[in-house]
């Protein structure tokens, strides 16, 4: 009787804590200033700004540090500048600073919370003029004033919650926490697709030609080579689905030319 009794509290238990997770969740929905998307957030900007220059260092360790070039990391900070002053970027919190990274055989750029961007030599040499990289930059941007990161943290959060209170519950803790890994890994196709679609807007805002950020798909679609992950099976859009998001951004925002 006692067993049965205890088991019973056990999951009163297990379903409060999961209760709290979900309240507080919702509880945490706010409008995003920049996209207009409500989201689940629980860090402040100074809390963005303060997580992306602690993991800054070690980003840039990961990819052989800094590229030693002075000429191109002011090229990379002029285009990154030019971008923040002519959008809406200029008018948020984020303190946006552009790093060139030495890893030249890794083809990638990626953005911290709070504005810390990183683009490697590997993709930049792959670019052939200061609008591709106006669409890179800008695509990464478009991450940190649509709080992908902070919305990931968010929902680790809860997962977090979820799987402890599953766990006194009834021992389904692992499979909540699991879930809760596979939100963490990085942007999911949702998120690529709304900083390609800001990144086209900051473009043209910033007087570069939107349709060169279809010539960067078309380099990242190469450098994934035949044999890459079929979209369903993947955390990222396939690029010919994005080459064509990107198409309908320039007419939603109507670019002249």
């Amino acid at each position: 009787m006692r067993r049965g009794g205890g088991m019973k509290i056990r999951l009163l238990i297990g379903v409060a804590v999961v209760a709290f997770a979900l309240i507080k969740n919702c509880s945490n929905k706010q409008e995003n200033p920049y996209t207009g998307t409500v989201q689940s957030i629980t860090m402040s900007p100074e809390q963005e700004i303060a997580i992306g220059l602690q993991h800054a260092p070690a980003m840039a360790e990961q990819h052989g540090g800094l590229y030693p070039d002075q000429k191109l990391q002011a090229t990379i900070d002029n285009i990154g500048k030019k971008l923040v002053d002519h959008t809406v970027a200029r008018e948020s919190p984020y303190q946006f600073e552009f790093h060139l990274l030495r890893d030249d055989q890794t083809i990638n750029a990626f953005a911290l919370p709070g504005g810390q961007v990183f683009i490697t030599y590997a993709l930049l040499s792959k670019l052939e003029n200061e609008d591709q990289v106006a669409g890179v930059l800008g695509h990464e941007i478009g991450h940190v004033l649509g709080k992908h990161s902070a919305e990931r943290v968010a929902n680790s959060e809860m997962w977090q919650t979820i799987s402890m209170g599953a766990e006194v519950g009834g021992g389904m803790g692992q499979a909540a926490g699991s879930i809760g890994q596979n939100i963490l890994l990085g942007n999911g196709r949702d998120d690529e697709l709304e900083s390609d679609d800001l990144g086209v807007r900051f473009m043209i805002r910033a007087g570069y030609n939107p349709y060169e950020m279809i010539k960067v798909m078309q380099v990242l679609k190469a450098a994934a080579g035949p044999n890459r992950q079929p979209e369903f099976s993947s955390t990222h859009p396939d690029p010919d689905n994005r080459m064509e998001k990107i198409k309908e951004s320039i007419d939603k925002y109507g670019y002249q030319g």
